[in-house]
């Protein structure tokens, strides 16, 4: 008898499970409004409040926006890594009715390439048309 209890309870807690999830709206569906057109900025170029903030955190994982007047905006740092040889890729930067979201993807070196051998901080900062929304980082 006290068998046939923890069965029940299981499936009771079982199909409650299966009607929350059942039932609740996906909220991952993303419909994207267009692409946005964007530059890769150099350091030169960067805003020198955004450097500043870029140099405090650069040594961990960061993602960051910033807008003036003009422009949007975005940085994504990937941490101290070992050596040189890094890239990163702007896979996609698309806007939404409510944000705008990024997604990069770091690129490491090859096994055949040469590299540095000294700590490095890739981080890519891309500029974008002035838009105020959330940034959405994937």
């Amino acid at each position: 008898m006290k068998r046939f209890k923890i069965i029940l309870i299981l499936l009771g807690v079982f199909a409650i499970g299966l009607l929350i999830t059942g039932c609740s709206s996906n909220e991952t569906d993303i419909k994207k409004i267009r692409d946005l057109e964007f530059t890769v900025v150099e350091d030169a170029d960067v805003p020198e409040q955004l450097m500043e903030v870029i140099n405090e955190k650069k040594r961990q994982p960061f993602k960051i926006s910033y807008a003036n007047e003009d422009f949007l905006y975005i940085a994504v740092g990937y941490g101290e890594q070992p050596t040189g040889g890094y890239s990163i890729s702007v896979d996609d930067l698309f806007l939404t009715s409510n944000a705008v979201y990024i997604d990069t993807n770091l690129i490491g070196p090859s096994e055949k390439e040469y590299v540095t051998n000294t700590i490095t901080y890739p981080y890519v900062v891309v500029k974008t048309e002035f838009i105020d929304k959330t940034v959405v980082f994937n």
